[in-house]
């Protein structure tokens, strides 16, 4: 009877939260403890005549080299269409400026969207979904700071940032508008860990060695294997065809579980 009742009660503790456990293939990211200390990277949106969303990012090593700290300053976002998300994608923005060519989110532990970030297991979500980690922003614009422990100011591993994008996404995923992160500070880097996965390293078009955020895939994909093509949703127009977000596929499967539970629980009773 007693253990009926506790595996009811975590039915309902599942149901209730909708954390499912999730973290990456590859396990929980790791804190970095060695970010250079005085590295500072900045991501400033374009003058985009399709969007009057500006701003910046500014990233930087703090205290001692533990983690990154995000000051968030964005402005001009519409009264339609929020709460808006933004992430580190794991590809800079080309020259054409085309914000789906950045790809996924930056995800070196490959962990994937599916379910969605629970904000209060920082280290199971994606190492690039800052606003799943940190709250999504408002219209008509968005200003805070905060530290994030996963992401990484060290070239070379998976966490690094330095050399990706910052994507604005409309609530359904839509790109809005993106930029790349640009070295304004070196930094020094200290003693500390540079944790697994590193990354594969690899050769895109302006000659640039970026270590991709997925350690068992190179940039392209499997050797091979057909590419994949980006898709060519307009950037700064919310779309209906755009794949919804996974909240709701994520609170089935963990109705599914509780369910399952409180099955195996009443037959126990």
């Amino acid at each position: 009877m007693r253990c009926a009742s506790i595996i009811l009660a975590a039915a309902g503790t599942v149901a209730a939260t909708g954390y499912s456990g999730a973290t990456g293939k590859l396990g929980d990211a790791a804190v970095i403890t060695n970010n250079p200390a005085g590295a500072v990277y900045a991501a400033t949106l374009p003058n985009r005549e399709d969007t009057p969303v500006r701003g910046s990012v500014v990233a930087s090593t703090v205290g001692g080299g533990e983690g990154v700290e995000f000051q968030v300053s964005i402005s001009g976002l519409p009264a339609e269409g929020g709460p808006f998300l933004y992430h580190i994608h794991d590809q800079p923005v080309p020259e054409s400026g085309n914000c789906t060519e950045t790809l996924a989110h930056l995800d070196p532990y490959e962990r994937g969207e599916d379910p969605v970030c629970d904000s209060t297991q920082p280290q199971t979500c994606q190492v690039g979904d800052n606003s799943g980690k940190h709250g999504k922003m408002q219209s008509p614009g968005h200003s805070q700071t905060y530290q994030d422990k996963y992401a990484a100011l060290v070239p070379g591993i998976g966490a690094f940032f330095g050399n990706r994008s910052i994507v604005i996404h409309f609530a359904n995923k839509t790109r809005i508008t993106c930029a790349n992160f640009q070295k304004v500070a070196e930094g020094a880097v200290g003693p500390g860990t540079a944790p697994y996965p590193t990354g594969t390293v690899s050769v895109v078009g302006t000659g640039t060695a970026v270590p991709y955020g997925n350690v068992s895939t190179p940039v392209g994909g499997i050797p091979g294997t057909p590419i994949a093509t980006a898709p060519t949703t307009p950037v700064g127009t919310p779309s209906e065809t755009t794949t919804p977000l996974p909240s709701s596929g994520a609170m089935r499967n963990t109705l599914s579980g509780a369910a399952a539970i409180a099955a195996f629980a009443a037959a126990l009773l």
